[in-house]
């Protein structure tokens, strides 16, 4: 059996630079997780004493906290720093864009509405700066019977597929006088579900590899269960089911915006060491 990695995957730029400022910033806690990746956020807490907690009121005067790559809400932002908390921003700069635009487009008077999970964490943060609200939906159904201004702003979850993301923008498109649709979807995650698309049509079976609660992983998962039944999501090489790869002749691997290479190579060794190849 053979073993293909898609042509993008792992550490997205974002991810990247939160891991560098964490790095750099030991001895400090992060108000959330850093990033949706236990092992790594274990690591941290091992080499560099970057400790988490998921209650921001525990910080003083004094401490550092470093903020998450997801990006937290407004007024808990504001809180840490009226408390002479020593605040390290490591939000995504992909994250930090659609909080500027809720904030400036609701201050216009446009209607926000925010396509994503809004239990997600960068939803909850991105909504926080529409001053005047913003509506959260996961579908055009969602819309059905919502009373909306005549101008409206569409943002999307980072993560999001964009084929889900138009058919909101195409609900609302012919049903209100302006509708401003702001491309939010982060490259990379338009270039790594576009290689997992490519290479699930032709594998016999797919591994995933991420947080179970990783969002663009779980969107990695869903694209290759389209084209390749034998798809499966794992988070490190712990998951594995050799079974999976009985009379199969190529295995493609992907991994999540979240996922770093060592994890992913992990993977890699245990099937190699376990699996002959042809």
């Amino acid at each position: 059996m053979n073993i293909e990695l898609a042509e993008n995957y792992g550490f997205c730029f974002g991810v990247k630079r939160a891991i560098k400022i964490a790095e750099e910033n030991q001895n400090a806690a992060t108000y959330g997780p850093l990033i949706h990746n236990s092992r790594e956020i274990a690591r941290l807490e091992k080499d560099f004493k970057v400790g988490l907690t998921d209650n921001h009121k525990i910080f003083q005067a004094g401490d550092k906290a470093i903020v998450r790559t997801h990006g937290i809400q407004k007024q808990e932002l504001q809180e840490l720093k009226e408390r002479g908390v020593d605040v390290v921003d490591a939000t995504c700069p992909y994250v930090t864009k659609p909080q500027e635009i809720a904030q400036e487009m609701s201050e216009l008077g446009y209607s926000v509405v925010i396509f994503g999970d809004e239990e997600h964490p960068e939803i909850k943060g991105v909504k926080s700066y529409a001053t005047n609200g913003a509506i959260v939906v996961m579908s055009p159904k969602d819309l059905e019977g919502v009373k909306l201004h005549e101008k409206i702003a569409l943002i999307a979850q980072t993560t999001r597929k964009v084929e889900n993301y138009m058919e909101v923008a195409n609900y609302l498109i012919p049903r209100y006088k302006e509708v401003r649709v702001f491309n939010t979807i982060c490259n990379a995650t338009f270039e790594n579900q576009d290689a997992v698309r490519k290479l699930s049509k032709k594998a016999d079976v797919m591994l995933i590899i991420g947080g179970k609660n990783s969002s663009n992983t779980k969107q990695l998962f869903n694209i290759s269960k389209e084209n390749c039944k034998d798809s499966y999501h794992i988070e490190d090489e712990k998951d594995l089911d050799f079974s999976w790869f009985d009379n199969k002749k190529l295995c493609g691997i992907s991994a999540g915006a979240s996922t770093p290479d060592w994890i992913i190579q992990n993977v890699i060794e245990a099937i190699k060491s376990k699996i002959t190849q042809n």
